[in-house]
């Protein structure tokens, strides 16, 4: 494969990276398993790949995606882990949407 073609690759999974060590490193969890509240208040794990998604659009750190403790079209923000209560932490992971960013 010529490095021209390679190049761009590099670049995506560089910024993809990146944005997964920087949301980490300001508290909030990357990838799998990142708990969001909804503008109604509802608590819910998804998954939250910055730079990727398939079923929410997103608006940088907000995203509208379909929550599935209200079933209503929704913005969603992630919610730093060390700032859920036990209890809350306990609702997010009992409510999780699909499999897919």
């Amino acid at each position: 494969m010529p490095a021209a073609a390679i190049a761009p690759l590099i670049l995506v999974l560089a910024v993809l990276i990146g944005g997964i060590v920087l949301a980490r490193r300001g508290g909030y969890l990357a990838a799998g398993g990142v708990v969001v509240r909804c503008n109604q208040g509802h608590l819910f794990s998804t998954v939250w790949i910055p730079g990727a998604s398939f079923k929410a659009i997103r608006l940088g750190m907000v995203r509208i995606q379909r929550c599935p403790v209200g079933d209503h079209l929704a913005f969603v923000t992630p919610v730093r882990y060390d700032e859920l209560t036990e209890e809350e932490r306990r609702i997010a992971d009992g409510n999780r949407d699909g499999p897919l960013p």
